[in-house]
């Protein structure tokens, strides 16, 4: 243990001699591995032999390979809001980086993705190095890292935002995300369900799965920053995921299908050698030889679990045929005409993308070709299986018409390498044809709606045979008898819902989901207090335990709320709901436990009709950077408002002023706590920046990391604030105030402090 010891104490100060960070910094954002040599010459004699680079293009498909990934930016969030940062970002900071110069040379603003729609894309080449040399740059990039952590911003590699815009999702679909962490392409699902910010509870929802336990809460991490009430994290292999069962409109127990399902499958990787250095010291054709079984088991549950005229979006970020069109052929082939692949050339308008090919060789790690299964030796049919062959019936492969999958290559657009295909459900799978025919009447949209999915039929899924899933009948085979919904499956090796008593729960334990009934005792206070309006989904809230005080409540939309009650026992939740009001005793002296929580105050502003102030752009500035301001700081008609009001929980409504075109043109909800002489907002820290920011006041981190130092107009704003408040405290300062401190929470315990430091009570 000691010699190892000392050998990783001189590997830390080998790597921590000067010029090894620098050397990471020229590489690019997120980039490192500068001692790796970016050569691999069984991929440069692989990819050259199979000719997927037009030709006369090879060199630069290699050089641009060998060049660090441009860093990509996304802006997230629900379309007003988007809007207001995009404003943000083309009209302050992008027209000041503009006007950089470092070291003689004017700096690259960053570029819009030509691709993507509204322009809320951007890549850009500066590295960590140059970011740090000039002042304007690091204010630049504390905004990017500010808004990222408060979720307005996503760091996302470019083509990974191709396949949940491939989907074309509407607000009303049922979508399945089976290989889901870290949650950038399951965040771009939820923004698309709302779509409609006027609609709390879309239809629609995201099952978001992943195999591996701890990466699912890297998953939750991302999707809780959109605060939806559509979106659930379940752990499962995705290969297996189990068939769940919901409560139909008619009453009876049926099975759930999607309308669309996104299978980013596992893969070699070899498309994102750009950022992941490591993969061109690792990279062998093994790789793909060794995936392709998964990959073909997972993107079939994904096609068995889609409804009949769903989407099936397939992708991975490699560009090896054995793990892209070689899938694609063999779901289309076992499907029996049941699935088609749908041309999507005019989706995405600006994107250049090679057609899928139709003929393709195997290569071993030792560089023995073979061009079709008959070639293969009987001692490598173990490892080599006959899928991974092109389909040698001319006429059928023609019409697989794979020349519709989509290969995006590095050097024609400065991106990754990605692979992309859409795959349409024309009718049930061919092992699951005794399911009854769909009901004649279809929705006008092209998709069906999801009552005209085949929900009322709980027969069986049975997996693939020949070799992707062992064992299994195919479904009628036998006795018509259709078992009762949630009957579990018997045959052996069958890949459906695990049995009840039997089901491995790996990882950490998750408290319960307990919803609550219409005439739980919580419900009557809440109901008064805020004047609930009688619409008000009350069978939609739910808490985390079953005994003692409920310190949080949570929503969920109505579908997902059937999807969990009928499937408590076959499917591993680790998450889902948000937030809407959190338990403050101190607020039972004024008529009520519980206060809002702005995680939820989107979904629950609809259904209030009391304790509402309207303020304007100046009254939230004051709320924002001041400690407890006095009532007598806001502008008089909030002032008459607040008066008006009692002590407790408030909402702060701000709506757009068309007269006023530089103030914020969307509208805004905070949550806040009207004191006996004082006012505050309860908004975490960072969401208090991107709301300053909205509002042109910007506000950052001094380079010592000792909180935020303010522009002159920030300046301007709290001047009037210091010293002493009519109330005899003392204003806290805006660089504390920002920075979540002094905002007297000691007493609060453990996530009672969520919200970024909340005070829950003020005099």
């Amino acid at each position: 243990m000691g010699k190892r010891s000392r050998l990783r104490k001189k590997e830390h100060q080998n790597n921590s001699k000067p010029g090894g960070r620098d050397n990471r910094d020229n590489a690019g954002w997120g980039a490192g591995y500068a001692d790796i040599i970016k050569e691999n010459k069984l991929f440069e004699a692989y990819y050259r032999e199979l000719g997927l680079v037009p030709e006369g293009e090879f060199d630069q498909f290699m050089e641009a390979m060998r060049e660090p990934l441009p860093a990509t930016i996304r802006i997230t969030g629900y379309k007003s809001h988007a809007k207001e940062i995009l404003h943000c970002l083309k009209n302050k900071y992008f027209k000041e980086i503009q006007e950089v110069e470092i070291d003689g040379q004017k700096i690259e603003a960053p570029q819009p993705l030509s691709w993507y729609p509204d322009e809320l894309a951007w890549h850009t080449n500066m590295s960590r190095k140059i970011l740090r040399k000039s002042p304007l740059l690091e204010k630049f990039h504390q905004f990017l890292v500010s808004e990222t952590e408060s979720g307005n911003i996503s760091r996302q590699e470019a083509v990974s935002m191709i396949p949940p815009l491939l989907m074309k999702i509407e607000p009303h679909h049922k979508i399945l995300d089976l290989c889901a962490a870290p949650g950038s392409k399951t965040a771009q699902l939820i923004e698309m369900l709302h779509s409609d910010m006027d609609v709390p509870f879309p239809e629609g929802f995201v099952i978001a799965n992943d195999v591996d336990n701890k990466r699912c809460y890297l998953l939750v991490h991302q999707a809780k920053r959109l605060n939806s009430p559509c979106i659930m994290v379940v752990n499962h292999d995705a290969s297996c995921i189990p068939r769940l069962q919901i409560d139909t409109e008619n009453g009876q127990k049926g099975t759930l299908f999607y309308d669309r399902v996104l299978c980013d499958v596992p893969c070699s990787g070899d498309g994102t050698m750009r950022k992941n250095i490591d993969v061109w010291k690792k990279w062998t054709t093994s790789n793909s030889l060794h995936l392709h079984g998964l990959q073909i088991r997972i993107a079939v549950r994904g096609v068995e679990q889609l409804a009949v005229g769903g989407r099936m979006v397939y992708s991975t970020c490699s560009l090896n045929p054995i793990e892209d069109e070689a899938v694609i052929a063999t779901l289309l082939e076992k499907s029996e005409g049941a699935l088609e692949l749908a041309d999507a050339s005019v989706d995405l308008p600006g994107l250049k993308w090679m057609p899928g090919v139709t003929k393709w060789k195997l290569m071993t790690k030792e560089g023995q070709w073979y061009k079709d299964w008959s070639e293969v030796p009987a001692n490598r049919h173990t490892q080599i299986r006959p899928t991974m062959f092109p389909p040698t019936d001319t006429e059928k492969l023609a019409n697989m018409k794979l020349e519709r999958c989509m290969r995006i290559l590095p050097h024609h657009q400065n991106t990754g390498g990605f692979f992309v295909a859409v795959l349409v459900k024309k009718a049930p799978m061919p092992w699951n044809r005794t399911f009854p025919k769909l009901k004649k009447e279809q929705s006008s949209s092209s998709v069906p709606q999801p009552e005209d999915s085949p929900v009322g039929t709980p027969l069986p899924e049975t997996p693939l045979e020949d070799g992707e899933r062992d064992g299994g009948k195919e479904a009628g085979e036998d006795s018509p008898k259709e078992p009762e919904a949630g009957d579990q499956i018997k045959e052996p090796n069958v890949c459906g819902p695990p049995p009840n008593k039997k089901m491995k729960r790996h990882g950490f334990k998750e408290d319960p989901f307990v919803f609550l009934t219409e005439d739980d005792p919580v419900f009557p206070p809440i109901e008064s207090f805020y004047d609930l309006s009688p619409d008000f989904p009350k069978i939609n809230v739910l808490t985390r335990t079953h005994e003692g005080k409920k310190r949080h409540l949570y929503m969920v939309s109505k579908e997902l709320r059937n999807v969990m009650l009928n499937n408590s026992e076959r499917m591993k939740v680790i998450n889902t709901g948000v937030k809407v009001w959190s338990r403050n005793s101190d607020g039972e002296e004024f008529g009520c436990a519980f206060r809002l929580a702005q995680e939820g105050i989107y979904t629950l502003f609809p259904y209030i009709r009391s304790r509402m102030i309207t303020v304007s752009v100046e009254d939230i500035k004051i709320l924002l950077t001041q400690e407890n301001p006095y009532l007598s700081k806001l502008e008089e008609d909030a002032h008459q408002q607040a008066k008006k009001i009692g002590m407790g929980s408030i909402v702060l409504k701000y709506q757009p002023d068309n007269s006023n075109p530089d103030g914020p043109q969307c509208p805004i909800e905070l949550c806040g706590w009207r004191g006996k002489t004082s006012i505050r907002a309860f908004v975490p820290r960072n969401e208090r920046f991107h709301y300053l920011r909205m509002l042109g006041v910007e506000v950052f981190r001094d380079k010592q990391g000792q909180g935020p130092r303010e522009e002159e107009e920030v300046k301007d704003e709290v001047k009037e604030g210091e010293g002493e408040t009519e109330n005899g405290n003392k204003d806290v300062s805006t660089k504390q105030e920002l920075r979540g401190e002094n905002q007297g929470d000691e007493h609060l315990k453990g996530d009672e402090r969520e919200g970024g430091g909340e005070i829950l009570t003020s005099t």
